[in-house]
């Protein structure tokens, strides 16, 4: 039977408010059950993706990181991507680039910006194309836990980065 048909079932029953608490119960407790958690990161040749797999790993969290501008795109549609992580100084693209590409055809999906020069003009940027964070680098690795532990609550209802 149909949520709808359930609601109206209840509602002649006078129970309409615990089908739709029960109802929202199951919604938020299958937004917070992640099966797979999927992180996009584009390559760096300073060596953090292995620094990231550090705070990925014990929590079950996929590392992906790709190569390429191409390689990003191609990521992205053939899997479920949680949200990404860019390094604006990325020697292909950059990251406010690669942010842009995203945007194009997947405006929500959240991305978090890695950049060693955050002036007023790259941060004006990452605001108009709703970047979560920017981040400094070199990159504190308690202040990116910390940035996915707020990104994944907000956007998932899941605390699996927190403490």
């Amino acid at each position: 039977m149909g949520t709808y048909a359930n609601m109206v079932l209840h509602k002649v029953l006078g129970t309409t408010f615990a089908a739709v608490k029960i109802a929202y119960t199951a919604m938020v407790w299958s937004l917070s059950k992640l099966d797979e958690i999927n992180v996009l990161a584009s390559e760096a040749n300073w060596g953090w993706p292995e620094a990231v797999r550090y705070i990925f790993q014990p929590r079950g969290v996929n590392l992906m990181v790709a190569e390429s501008a191409a390689e990003f795109v191609n990521i992205i549609g053939n899997r479920r991507i949680h949200t990404t992580i860019v390094d604006m100084d990325a020697e292909e693209a950059d990251g406010l680039t690669m942010i842009k590409i995203i945007r194009m055809g997947y405006p929500l999906l959240p991305c978090i910006l890695l950049t060693s020069a955050a002036g007023e003009s790259l941060l004006g940027e990452a605001l108009r194309l709703d970047v979560f964070s920017v981040i400094d680098k070199p990159v504190d690795m308690r202040v990116l836990r910390e940035q996915l532990n707020r990104l994944f609550i907000k956007k998932y209802n899941s605390s699996v980065f927190s403490e």
